[in-house]
């Protein structure tokens, strides 16, 4: 696969589903692009939105856009706004609630299937 450049809009937007309020994403970069180690993720939360508490066995990189919230990992609950940068460890439960509209990027393993 070749290099490519794409305006992130062009990419379909989806809700969330499950256990999330006020919540869209858009796969950007996933193995349909070439990718073999990870995916990128765009995420639009509305105001009082959320996304669902959930766990898995990867952790996640996340690139705060725009906006401001919490995020739940674990027993701990933190502020966010825009620029911050956000760790989340494998197996742990987290969240993220929106304040107002807040935007993100979210960087995941691409998980091969054996």
């Amino acid at each position: 696969m070749n290099l490519q450049i794409f305006h992130y809009e062009t990419v379909k937007q989806e809700e969330v589903g499950d256990g999330a309020k006020n919540a869209k994403i858009r796969w950007l970069i996933t193995e349909k692009n070439g990718a073999t180690h990870f995916v990128m993720r765009h995420f639009e939360v509305g105001p009082n939105g959320f996304t669902p508490l959930h766990k898995h066995p990867y952790e996640h990189e996340i690139f705060v856009l725009s906006g401001s919230g919490v995020v739940i990992v674990g027993s701990e609950e933190k502020p966010f706004s825009g620029g911050d940068v956000i760790f989340i460890p494998p197996n742990v439960e987290h969240q993220l609630r929106s304040r107002g509209k807040t935007e993100f990027l979210c960087f995941i393993p691409l998980l091969k299937k054996d």
